[in-house]
C-alpha cells in the first residue's frame, strides 16, 4: 500500500499538513513529476489512505487529507523517520529528505 517511490513523503506531508492541494504537494515533493504524483494519489485513495475531495469551482479545486485509516500508519513512517536518521548519522550523514520530525502529540 505504501511501497512507492513518493507514497510516503506525501503521507508524511499530509500528516504534518492536515489538508493539501495538488500543487501544494508539487512544492513540497518537488522531485515528483505532475504524472507521478497523480499515479501515486491514486493508488493511495484507491487503498482507502487518503481522502479526495473535488470542489465544483473553476479553475478546478481538490483537495486531499488522510483518512482515519491512513493517520494510523504514522508511528510506522515516524519510526521509518528515526531509524532511517539515526543510520544516516551513525554513517556521519545528515538528514537530507524534505522530512521534519514531527511534534509529539499531546495526550489528553
Amino acid at each position: 500500500m505504501i511501497g512507492g517511490k513518493y507514497k510516503a513523503l506525501i503521507l508524511w506531508q499530509l500528516m504534518t499538513n492536515k489538508t493539501l492541494r495538488f500543487s501544494q504537494l508539487r512544492k513540497q515533493i518537488p522531485c515528483a513529476t505532475p504524472k507521478m504524483l497523480t499515479t501515486q494519489l491514486r493508488e493511495l485513495e484507491s487503498h482507502q489512505l487518503i481522502n479526495r475531495k473535488v470542489f465544483p469551482v473553476v479553475p478546478p479545486k481538490v483537495e486531499y487529507s488522510l483518512t482515519a485509516f491512513g493517520e494510523s500508519i504514522q508511528p510506522v513512517l515516524q519510526a521509518m523517520y528515526k531509524w532511517g536518521s539515526h543510520c544516516l548519522n551513525n554513517q556521519g550523514l545528515n538528514v537530507n529528505c524534505s522530512m521534519e520530525p514531527m511534534p509529539a502529540k499531546q495526550k489528553r
